[in-house]
């Protein structure tokens, strides 16, 4: 069961470093555009810094609830890593969702 957690903690928070990362380049490809150069580095470096929090507390939680399946370790990792990934996606979606709002330029510029 170890080799099983640890494979999901692996997985899951690096699932999360990369997301963080792709959060933190789009921020970077934003800074491009002249109307929300100032804002987009501060916005995707907080953007990125709570997605990163909240996703690694996910992977924690999830991987919580692995010893309790301690009888189908496989399936225990296949359930966690799905929900993770569920989880992460519905963060990221959301992640830019905020950024995207963020960056938009106000009207009584």
């Amino acid at each position: 069961m170890l080799t099983i957690g640890l494979l999901y903690f692996n997985l899951g928070l690096g699932a999360v470093a990369a997301l963080t990362v792709m959060i933190l380049r789009i921020g970077a490809l934003a800074q491009d555009c002249p109307h929300s150069k100032p804002r987009a580095g501060a916005a995707a470096t907080a953007i990125a810094t709570g997605f990163a929090a909240i996703g690694a507390g996910g992977v924690i939680m999830i991987g919580a609830v692995l010893p309790l399946l301690e009888q189908e370790p496989f399936a225990a990792l296949m359930l966690a890593l799905g929900f993770a990934a569920l989880c992460l996606g519905l963060g990221f979606t959301h992640a830019m969702g905020s950024l995207r709002a963020a960056l938009v330029p106000d009207p009584a510029a």
